[in-house]
């Protein structure tokens, strides 16, 4: 499967926020949100730093090898995990909950970034390690995000058969028939198809939680390249931020350290998150829901649950692994136990991280590069086919469909459709008319006014008629524009943002994963186009 891929910078695309552009063209304004620039540089100067941040190696090792025995695990797996232990290896770590079938494309982008950034790292720093890791979202709750995915078109919803709480914990038990109505849509036998269904099958039929599950099927889809599959949902784990789960709940730190960087970076730009007074859930059996203090008491909301400071506190020491952050003290729970030297996101992620910076500080918890997780645009044979035919390049293709249609148009017909120069002519006529009118009564300026501007509605309206009747005469070119667009942006969206893996892996298997990793430059802060040829 030759291909050919090209990177063009993220603001030609449309598709990201201005935060998110000004932070990887480095603009002033950002300064004092991040530390350590999403590039060789800054990526230098954090493995630097990281070495002063140590953190519990031991725990770290003996809780993934637990989590690890149900598994075949691949040599770079077990070589990975021998190499936590040492003081002189760190990890690249991306996160993100563990959506049923991996839920939409970035999944699959922001895990291969993070195996390219360290193989990179790795090349450029030859005494040092860099394993890549995946951190499972898994005390998430949000079942109706997490129990979607899409594939040609059709929406597949699990609705976690009544179950509630965190997602990870849900058992799998449920999962048959909607495999099984998808399976059939998988086309006919081959080897891609049957080696798909089999890793699906033994991933969601044969491990009893989605977090099991999950883990199993990511070890198969990268474990041949070293990564880690990560749970936070132990108490070992949560005993590593024991004094900042006590401080939350006692104190409320974070909700006016946030608020303050909040108000801050609002100045220019949109926040992303907003901290509450306590952003810690309550996590147990298939309950998580958020923890309010009231005066003296704590409760879980949505339950009979209470404590005063004492209860509280004892049921902190006895259960750590019962309280769960939020989206503000995710990433300080994430950095407390790994050697993280970057943080791979994607554009919501970078947002609001560039919020907590100060948090970071507050609990002198290391803060890591943060870098825009590789967006990806996959261009199938019949897809590019068309380009050619239109004469687009990677960059036409984002531009809106009504300005495709015009940039046709006006490359191929000319540009008799347009009306600029006449209007051009016809103002300065009226403008000397109107200078005209006023002279002999001032009175006559608004009238004069009015009928320029009703003169330049008729013009308009002309224009567009006369774009339409451009239009008729390559009417089988605008379908092939309409065509391109609805292939390669489902939905009126980005691929990866609506499409699942898994009808790419029936297409092209576990190359397709080689592809992409090849194609991608982990430090260069572009949009990849990988065009697949035949």
């Amino acid at each position: 499967m030759p291909s050919g891929h090209k990177y063009l910078p993220y603001s030609d695309t449309g598709s990201f926020s201005r935060l998110v552009t000004d932070y990887l063209s480095a603009d002033n304004k950002l300064n004092d949100f991040y530390q350590f620039a999403p590039n060789a540089n800054g990526l230098k100067k954090a493995i630097e730093e990281r070495a002063k941040f140590p953190v519990n190696r031991v725990v770290l090792v003996e809780t993934l090898e637990k989590q690890y025995n149900h598994l075949d695990r691949h040599e770079n797996v077990n070589r990975n995990l021998a190499l936590l232990a040492n003081e002189n290896t760190f990890t690249v770590c991306t996160a993100h909950q563990p959506n049923l079938l991996t839920g939409y494309l970035y999944f699959i982008y922001k895990i291969l970034h993070a195996i390219k950034l360290a193989d990179v790292l790795k090349q450029e720093n030859p005494d040092k390690h860099f394993v890549p890791v995946y951190y499972m979202g898994s005390e998430d709750n949000d079942l109706e995000e997490l129990g979607t995915f899409r594939y040609e078109g059709q929406k597949y919803i699990w609705q976690g058969s009544g179950q509630t709480g965190a997602v990870g914990r849900m058992q799998t038990a449920g999962l048959q028939p909607l495999l099984h109505e998808l399976f059939n849509k998988f086309g006919p036998p081959g080897s891609n198809r049957d080696e798909l269904i089999n890793m699906l099958t033994i991933a969601y039929l044969q491990h009893d939680t989605i977090a099991k599950a999950t883990q199993y099927l990511v070890n198969e889809l990268f474990g041949r390249f070293g990564l880690i599959v990560l749970d936070p949902d132990e108490a070992a784990f949560k005993q590593a931020i024991f004094p900042l789960l006590k401080d939350e709940l006692l104190h409320q730190n974070a909700f006016d350290i946030t608020n303050s960087q909040i108000e801050k970076l609002e100045v220019n730009y949109k926040a992303q998150a907003h901290p509450r007074p306590i952003n810690l859930f309550y996590l147990k059996d298939d309950i998580r829901e958020r923890i309010e203090r009231k005066g003296d008491v704590w409760h879980v909301l949505n339950t009979d649950i209470n404590w005063n400071e004492s209860e509280l506190l004892k049921e902190l020491e006895l259960y750590p692994d019962r309280f769960s952050p939020n989206v503000i003290l995710r990433g300080i729970f994430q950095e407390s136990i790994l050697p993280d030297v970057a943080f791979i996101g994607g554009g919501a992620e970078v947002a609001y991280w560039l919020q907590l910076k100060n948090l970071f500080e507050y609990y002198g918890v290391f803060y890591p590069a943060i870098m825009l997780r590789k967006s990806v645009l996959w261009i199938a044979p019949q897809q590019a086919k068309l380009m050619e035919q239109l004469g687009f390049d990677e960059a036409e293709i984002f531009k809106p469909e009504a300005e495709q249609i015009k940039d046709y148009i006006t490359k191929h017909s000319g540009k008799e459709w347009q009306t600029n120069e006449e209007i051009s002519a016809i103002e300065k006529i009226m403008a000397a008319v109107k200078q005209k009118a006023i002279s002999l009564d001032p009175t006559l300026r608004g009238s004069s006014e009015a009928a320029l501007a009703k003169m330049r509605r008729q013009m308009q309206v002309l224009e567009k008629k006369m774009l339409r009747a451009e239009k008729k005469k390559i009417e089988t070119q605008v379908q092939r524009i309409n065509k391109l667009r609805n292939a390669i942006f489902p939905n009126d969206s980005l691929q990866e943002r609506v499409e699942n893996f898994s009808g790419y892996y029936l297409q092209y298997g576990a190359a397709w994963l080689d592809l992409l990793k090849d194609a991608i430059e982990p430090m260069r802060n572009e949009f990849l186009t990988v065009r697949a040829i035949y």
